[in-house]
């Protein structure tokens, strides 16, 4: 079997392979990549980018009902969910179309001593490459290309190998629009190329920076790679979030937005809430409610408009979380909720009783499995936030605003969410600390990760 498949997890059946790059034709995708850059992408004015960027939006709501069922078909997200993430890729595409002027502007220096002037002009750096995973196969390239290309970089593209039907979608959005508007046609460059294959792509001197977003392992190993040769990195990796209720006015909300922040994407997303740590005084209510709502989230057909929890993406994926799941229970954890896997439809567990010793206290789950922490303080529940390998997101519910930004400046976690869940939008950063990686996708900072500030000083 081809590495990139298309592989309905609902099912299990094979719906297509696809074949891999040949070396010749990746050296031919840099080359041309490399060329839009000088001819195109660095030339052409900011407002040019953007309406190119802005186009690709655009095509995105046209063809959202396609591009939709192709995510349901290759990873298993719920029809529902998939129409939000294609409109909200959207969207973070026309951010970039609408500020991307503001945001390049020059930026004055006022100078402590001498004559003249000085500022700051942004400046693209040329080809960068983006290695993308399967969880969100539209969001996580839009975050990514859509500061960079109105930065004025061009892009090579390898998206996960279960993906390759979104990344032939989103290449083909890319040709449209840039024939449309008149664009060079390799601004953005799908490559389906091998481990082998992205290490030589690191190495080419046309390739200026590379962004990852996945597991540990692979963002340790990229990284490695662009260190040796001096490449600009940006990683997005994994992450245990905590979800810390210390008071509320309604626990019941309070529980379904717990509910929420752990089931969305089947389970399946780097920044939910996976580990909930709870004041001693509402632990046991919390603990009874939440079991009951979660496990009520039976999985189902993806394609069903009432399914909010659809299968596992891949049969590894399967196993893998079944296999955490019963090694916890040898350890010691205490199942409060679990049920057998039919296929890769894994219903959702709960555990208690999850203590240092255990794997299951620092590993990341993902899927719908969520571990409940009981804890008699504040300042204990931001010790256990924090004792963690990771440092992603984190999720504080308080009737208390002091105590909220309080517990908010002692997480380690790039990001911090106050009495709410699912709250992402364009204009917010995204990024962790720790082994969640480095930098920011989305928002202002995004545009300058990847971009040249050049000083210019005049007499």
């Amino acid at each position: 079997m081809s590495d990139y498949a298309v592989v309905n997890p609902a099912t299990g059946e094979t719906l297509r392979d696809y074949p891999t790059i040949t070396d010749e034709e990746l050296q031919q995708a840099i080359t041309a990549a490399s060329a839009a850059h000088e001819e195109w992408s660095r030339r052409a004015p900011v407002a040019d980018r953007a309406a190119l960027i802005a186009r690709v939006a655009a095509l995105h709501t046209e063809r959202r009902e396609q591009l939709a069922e192709i995510a349901v078909r290759e990873m298993g997200k719920t029809y529902e969910q998939a129409l939000g993430e294609v409109d909200f890729a959207a969207a973070i595409y026309q951010f970039y179309a609408d500020n991307g002027e503001a945001f390049s502007a020059d930026e004055p220096i006022e100078l402590s001593d001498g004559t003249g002037s000085a500022f700051i002009r942004r400046a693209s750096l040329g080809v960068l490459l983006g290695i993308m995973p399967w969880n969100f196969p539209y969001y996580q390239v839009a975050r990514f290309v859509g500061p960079n290309v109105v930065n004025g970089n061009t892009i090579l593209l390898k998206h996960a190998p279960q993906c390759p039907e979104s990344a032939l979608a989103i290449a083909q959005i890319f040709d449209d629009a840039e024939a449309e508007l008149g664009a060079h046609d390799s601004v953005y460059v799908n490559i389906f190329a091998t481990n082998d294959q992205i290490a030589t792509v690191i190495a080419d001197p046309r390739v200026q920076g590379v962004s990852v977003t996945g597991s540990e392992r692979a963002g340790s190993a990229v990284a490695e790679l662009a260190g040796k040769h001096l490449k600009k990195v940006v990683l997005e990796l994994g992450g245990s979030d905590p979800f810390i209720l210390l008071s509320t006015d309604d626990l019941d909300a309070a529980v379904q937005d717990a509910v929420n922040a752990r089931i969305d994407n089947n389970g399946q997303s780097c920044n939910a809430a996976k580990r909930f740590i709870i004041i001693d005084e509402l632990f046991d209510d919390f603990a009874a409610k939440f079991t009951e709502v979660f496990t009520a989230n039976a999985p189902a057909d993806p394609m069903a408009e009432s399914t909010q929890l659809g299968p596992l993406s891949s049969a590894a994926a399967t196993e893998r979380l079944g296999e955490q799941l019963g090694r916890a229970k040898a350890q010691g954890a205490t199942i409060l909720a679990s049920g057998e896997p039919n296929g890769n439809f894994f219903p959702p567990a709960v555990l208690t009783d999850v203590t240092p010793e255990m794997d299951a206290f620092h590993e990341e789950f993902f899927g719908p499995v969520a571990s409940l922490y009981r804890v008699a303080s504040e300042e204990e529940a931001v010790r256990l936030a924090n004792d963690t390998p990771f440092g992603l997101g984190s999720y504080v519910y308080t009737t208390d605003q002091e105590q909220a930004l309080r517990v908010a400046d002692g997480i380690d976690a790039g990001m911090v969410w106050i009495n709410l869940v699912l709250g992402d939008a364009a204009e917010l950063p995204f990024g962790g600390v720790k082994r969640s990686g480095t930098g920011r996708e989305m928002g202002k900072p995004a545009m300058d990760e990847f971009v040249n500030k050049k000083l210019i000083r005049i007499a």
